[in-house]
């Protein structure tokens, strides 16, 4: 266990501090789990990793697909004629990303909304690197508002037996969905302050022509069919946990067949693949395997018994921690199996101490789900994010992703922290 923690440590301070070298880094950390033994390689990477790798793999495709019809310009003219200024241009942006992101898994929503992003910015020949970073973070904070929005929220869901409805108004009480809708408001306020001195004029131009929507009708179809499969649990079954890869990757085939075909694009096949961004998969496939490896080793299990030592028994200590140490953890573990493994956690703690445990739940998903947005390695949405900044040639600074991340996330957790709080005790 030892060997492990100080193994990761050693890894995440190269990734800070080696932005461009990240994949490479993560990919030899892996190997050194595997070769050293902490993880076995039949065991390196779970269903549930490569559902992930899958649907980012399938959405890039779709979204590359999506670009090449002239879409996102179009969107980018409408938002750009419609908005006063920049400052709220980037805000919108980020506020529609954070909307689809409580129905739709947030890698998979960062992929669509930012090659708008991407466009509009280039439009007003501004540096898109804070407009992308404001979407990931906000498509994290909205992750956790509904049972679709994020795998932990469908982990919270099977815990305490709660339905899609059961996050908005649960036992005769305002649920989970409230608490991080408060944090979004704030989260409002802490976007406009930052953006506070983009307060150029924004002139719209002629509307860029789409005469080929087929990419946008597959990207529609990727986010109905995504919520759609949210709400058949069988399907997830059926597929050990990977239909949504399977229906990312299976409308990037359409897409390439139907190019192949009804343009008679020999190339279509190979020109997708070379747009896929094949570096942050390769680091999301590393940092998978090093994250499953210290929890294999028992590094999250010894975090969970750790809470229960020095919680004793006030409820307040006990929430209070739950929530902060989840903030700072899951800013550098993958909070999947953090929040698999705190679940179990919080219901022998609420039990053992005679109380409700859905203080203890909702105050675990909010930690966990939004602490990850304090680095820019901390969620799966931010690393795609910044491939897709990197891919544009744009490199983001620690420093450029703290400025933002940092108080998004502190406003955010406080307000969902004081609600849930006042709400359910």
């Amino acid at each position: 266990m030892l060997l492990a923690l100080i193994l990761f440590a050693c890894m995440y301070l190269l990734l800070l501090f080696l932005p461009k070298y990240r994949a490479i880094t993560a990919l030899v950390f892996a190997a050194v789990f595997l070769i050293l033994g902490i993880m076995p390689i039949n065991e390196a990477l779970a269903p549930a990793d490569l559902n992930v790798i899958l649907m980012i793999f399938g959405t890039m495709g779709v979204v590359g697909l999506f670009i090449e019809s002239k879409m996102p310009s179009k969107l980018a003219d409408l938002i750009i004629k419609k908005m006063p200024n920049v400052k709220w241009t980037m805000v919108i942006l980020a506020l529609f990303a954070g909307i689809i992101s409580a129905f739709v898994d947030n890698v998979a929503t960062v992929l669509m909304v930012a090659p708008v992003a991407m466009t509009v910015c280039k439009k007003l020949k501004i540096s898109p690197v804070p407009s992308i970073i404001a979407i990931a973070v906000s498509s994290n904070l909205q992750g956790a508002a509904t049972l679709v929005g994020d795998t932990t929220s469908i982990m919270l869901g099977a815990e305490a037996n709660m339905n899609f409805l059961d996050f908005f108004f649960f036992q005769g009480k305002l649920g989970i969905f409230w608490a991080v809708e408060a944090g979004a408001l704030i989260s409002i306020f802490i976007l406009l302050w930052l953006f506070r001195k983009d307060t150029t004029t924004v002139e719209g131009g002629e509307v860029t022509e789409v005469k080929d929507y087929v990419p946008s009708y597959l990207l529609l179809g990727t986010i109905l069919l995504l919520i759609v499969a949210s709400f058949v649990p069988v399907l997830s079954v059926a597929t050990h946990g990977m239909i949504n890869g399977i229906i990312c990757v299976g409308l990037f085939f359409i897409g390439i067949v139907r190019k192949t075909i009804v343009k008679r694009d020999g190339k279509a096949l190979w020109d997708a693949l070379k747009g896929i961004d094949y570096t942050t998969l390769l680091l999301l496939l590393g940092l998978f395997t090093v994250i499953n490896g210290i929890d294999y080793a028992g590094v999250v299990t010894a975090i969970g018994e750790l809470f229960v030592k020095i919680s004793g028994d006030n409820l307040f200590v006990v929430y209070t921690l739950i929530v902060w140490a989840s903030v700072i953890l899951s800013a550098f573990i993958d909070n999947i199996p953090y929040v698999a493994t705190m679940l179990p956690v919080a219901t022998a703690i609420a039990a053992t101490m005679g109380v409700d445990p859905n203080v203890l739940y909702f105050g675990l998903l909010i930690g966990a789900t939004l602490g990850g947005n304090i680095t820019p390695i901390g969620a799966s949405a931010n690393i795609a994010g910044i491939g897709i900044l990197r891919k544009e040639g744009y490199e983001v600074k620690n420093k450029d992703f703290f400025r933002i991340g940092i108080p998004f996330t502190l406003s955010a957790v406080i307000a969902g922290y004081v609600l849930i709080w006042l709400i359910w005790v």
